[in-house]
């Protein structure tokens, strides 16, 4: 696979988007063609150049919210977070932000979507909250992929046999997929749970 092709063509969405007026759609746009960029960049070695777009796509994930984004609109705060961690940046002020401003005190809420608590999740395993974070995965289950809640649950109960079987689950679930954000096949949930557990020494 051509991940050089696959960056040129992303950031030449980018830079064509860039001239649009910039209302809520086209930033999640932009954001989604960060991501292609910075992920095709990752595969292609360069990592120096991944990170400079990984970032760039959690600022305009995040900006997309503040521009009027529905109040579920959750694969965004999601979006920013892990494209942080995948650069090996640091996603506290995007978890603070997801807690405080996305979710408020309803991240704990089992009344809010899987996919809302997850972001909730992820941000309180970003902040190292580690027990908050067990709390709330506890209660994901039907609706939400049993594998992803496996991982979150091993970090946060620092169960590193356990965090290694369901991260492995997770790339196999991956490869079984037909359909990608951007068109882009590759692992980002597994790789943004991997950062997570080099943090806690959790192994590869």
């Amino acid at each position: 696979m051509d991940w050089r092709e696959r960056y040129e063509r992303a950031a030449a969405r980018y830079a064509g988007g860039v001239t649009r007026k910039s209302d809520e759609r086209q930033l999640v746009q932009l954001a989604n063609a960060a991501w292609a960029a910075g992920l095709s960049l990752l595969m292609a070695g360069d990592r120096v150049g991944a990170r400079e777009w990984l970032v760039r796509a959690a600022a305009r994930y995040r900006e997309s919210w503040d521009a009027g984004a529905e109040s579920d609109a959750w694969g965004r705060p999601i979006g920013a977070m892990k494209a942080l961690l995948i650069a090996g940046e640091d996603a506290s002020e995007a978890a603070h932000w997801t807690l405080e401003t996305c979710l408020g005190i309803s991240y704990r809420d089992v009344s809010v979507s899987p996919v809302g608590r997850y972001a909730g999740i992820l941000a309180l395993l970003v902040l190292g909250r580690d027990d908050e974070a067990g709390a709330v995965a506890a209660g994901l289950g039907e609706g939400f992929p049993g594998d992803v809640a496996d991982a979150l649950r091993a970090l946060a109960a620092h169960d590193a046999e356990a965090y290694r079987a369901a991260v492995a689950a997770v790339r196999r679930s991956f490869e079984e997929r037909e359909d990608f954000l951007e068109d882009m096949p590759v692992p980002d949930t597994a790789l943004a749970l991997e950062a997570l557990g080099e943090r806690r020494r959790l192994g590869p």
